[in-house]
């Protein structure tokens, strides 16, 4: 019964690998057709890797430094908002009341853009809180829409029958509600992490610190040496594959009744 999955998972695996050898050479194809100083080759980029890696940048900062760094603010912004988002979720999800008083409110900050944030972020805060509240703008909307759409698909006989036992409120939402919203809660962090990737980049840009993924980009740009801009490009977008690669996975373990969960 598991030969299958694990075919089909190599078979993805192969294909996944096969489409990435074909970007690479379509990307070292469109270098030498355009023949321009601005734009990289792949063994450029993979030198720029191994000097960036090992000797560090202007600042003295190598890669796994500023990978750390961008990793540790990303990872408290996203505790911050899970901390926040999901017991708000769940009462504003569990009561009309919560949830008419806070809807109008959450309704208008979450369509202002985190990055409109960063002027008012750089003027009032400093140092990592900086970066939390920017990544909680970020990630927090996301996790606190799903939390109430899995409140709002939970079983009402579920709920009646708890109640028909003599359990009380706070029973239902631990033993029935909360599991039953756990799913769309998990679809909110992949997506508030996802999210909250892009913000810390935008935030690092902006951001007076030397150090971090957005702050590299910006560094070598401003010199004009666009390998090691490139990097940072492809560096972002591995690490933000490999942490939706290990939520998903996640996500298989906890429920694998739910045969749509795909990498």
């Amino acid at each position: 019964m598991t030969i299958v999955p694990k075919i089909d998972r190599f078979r993805s695996l192969l294909i996944g690998g096969a489409s990435l050898a074909v970007f690479v050479v379509a990307w070292q194809a469109v270098t030498m057709m355009m023949n321009s100083p601005f734009l990289p080759t792949p063994v450029q980029v993979f030198q720029a890797f191994l000097k960036i890696s090992t000797i560090g940048d202007i600042d003295g900062y190598t890669l796994w430094w500023h990978i750390g760094v961008s990793l540790y603010r990303v990872l408290l912004g996203f505790a911050v908002a899970i901390i926040t988002a999901v017991p708000l979720g769940l009462l504003m999800g569990v009561k009309p009341l919560v949830k008419n008083f806070a809807s109008p409110i959450t309704e208008i900050v979450r369509f202002i853009p985190p990055i409109a944030w960063i002027p008012l972020s750089i003027i009032l805060l400093t140092g990592i809180n900086r970066y939390i509240f920017l990544l909680w703008i970020g990630i927090f909307f996301p996790i606190l829409l799903d939390t109430i759409a899995g409140v709002k698909r939970t079983s009402e006989t579920l709920v009646n029958m708890a109640k028909s036992f003599g359990a009380d409120n706070n029973a239902i939402i631990k033993k029935i509600i909360f599991p039953s919203a756990l799913p769309e809660i998990m679809n909110g962090l992949r997506v508030g992490l996802g999210v909250g990737w892009m913000c810390i980049v935008a935030a690092e840009m902006m951001g007076g610190e030397p150090v971090g993924l957005g702050r590299l980009i910006l560094k070598y740009a401003n010199l004009l040496q666009i390998d090691v801009v490139v990097l940072g490009m492809v560096v972002i977008g591995l690490i933000g594959l490999a942490m939706n690669y290990m939520l998903l996975s996640g996500e298989r373990r906890l429920f694998k009744w739910r045969v749509e969960i795909k990498a």
